[in-house]
């Protein structure tokens, strides 16, 4: 596989996406949804006006989180039909033919269209910027934030592209690829949800006081003793199922919000009281911690990151999928599914 392969064939891709005038519409419709959002969001920021909370922050990760949805829905349409929509049309024998690699064809059709998310992903920029200037938010936090998510599109790119290869028809590749999107996103918050309930368990405890009166003076006689049983879930043991979730993997791989001296409990904390990705991930981060009726009495020590097993995960996930797709271009064809034309 050579460089100027994988050019020639994205620059193939680039010029029959071109000819069809929608995208300019489509690029509008993204950056006006978008547009909306941001300004209805720091709407009802100026509405809740918090105290010591700027307001930077809360837009920031909410809008980043609102693109990640919509970022799930646009990348399996830019490739779910760019393998089994060429065989459909007839062109892709013309391509194999050449001195083109299967290997080539794949990466040319997924750099086409994962550049081509990634111009959706530009048109982000100006309300990344709009909340670094309202404060709160880094040039690091930002950068990392809209990398992991320009990284998420081109998994979910490489895996519509395989089903793509996979399938032979169009509309079952776009069904499925938003199928597997769907089962990354809220298939991993029920399986996680349905598997915490299957970890409960009941435990029983003692405990022992000395008697006491209403002034809370130690009365004479034996000590009182008595027994609980109540049931603990155990999210430790299931919390590799929330791993895979594309916005899990982002808000846990977040930077902190800078630090600010909290008056409340005397110290210099990070904020985030209002910040949707530091929220997120620290809830996911705690269904690592073991499961204890003392937790809140006894200071344990801070669970561990979530977020490499996941990205980790997709990033497996992406370069599985190029393989597949790889794979199934490679000449000569063995076999062809019933009613598939070759040219």
């Amino acid at each position: 596989m050579t460089l100027g392969g994988v050019t020639t064939v994205a620059k193939q891709e680039f010029r029959v996406r071109l000819r069809t005038g929608r995208w300019r519409w489509l690029l509008a419709s993204w950056f006006a949804v978008i547009a909306a959002f941001a300004v209805l969001l720091r709407i009802g920021l100026l509405v809740l006006d918090e105290e010591n909370v700027r307001p930077g922050i809360p837009l920031f990760g909410g809008v980043m989180l609102f693109v990640l949805g919509l970022s799930l829905l646009v990348a399996p349409a830019l490739t779910a039909q760019s393998i089994n929509g060429d065989r459909e049309r007839g062109t892709l024998a013309t391509v194999q033919v050449t001195r083109l690699s299967a290997g080539e064809i794949a990466v040319g059709k997924l750099a086409a269209a994962w550049g081509t998310a990634l111009v959706f992903l530009a048109l982000t920029l100006p309300f990344v910027v709009w909340a670094v200037i309202e404060g709160g938010v880094g040039l690091l936090r930002a950068g990392a934030v809209v990398l992991i998510v320009a990284l998420l599109m081109g998994v979910v790119c490489a895996v519509a592209q395989a089903l793509s290869a996979l399938f032979a028809r169009g509309i079952t590749a776009t069904l499925m690829s938003y199928l597997l999107v769907f089962a990354l996103t809220v298939g991993t918050l029920i399986s996680f949800g349905l598997a915490v309930s299957l970890t409960v368990t009941e435990e029983q405890r003692t405990y022992t006081t000395e008697r006491t009166d209403e002034n809370g003076n130690v009365l004479p006689g034996p000590p009182v003793t008595e027994t609980y049983q109540s049931e603990i879930p155990h999210p430790e043991l299931v919390w590799w199922l929330l791993a895979p979730n594309p916005f899990v993997i982002l808000a846990d791989s977040a930077p902190e919000p800078p630090v600010r001296y909290n008056r409340i409990t005397e110290r210099m904390e990070p904020e985030t009281s209002m910040d949707p990705l530091s929220v997120i991930g620290y809830l996911v981060r705690e269904s690592r911690q073991p499961t204890s009726e003392y937790a809140g009495f006894a200071p344990v020590p801070e669970p561990p990151a979530v977020w490499p097993w996941g990205l980790g995960f997709q990033v497996l996930l992406g370069a599985g999928s190029v393989w597949v797709s790889a794979r199934r271009l490679r000449t000569p064809v063995r076999g062809l599914t019933k009613g598939v034309r070759i040219a």
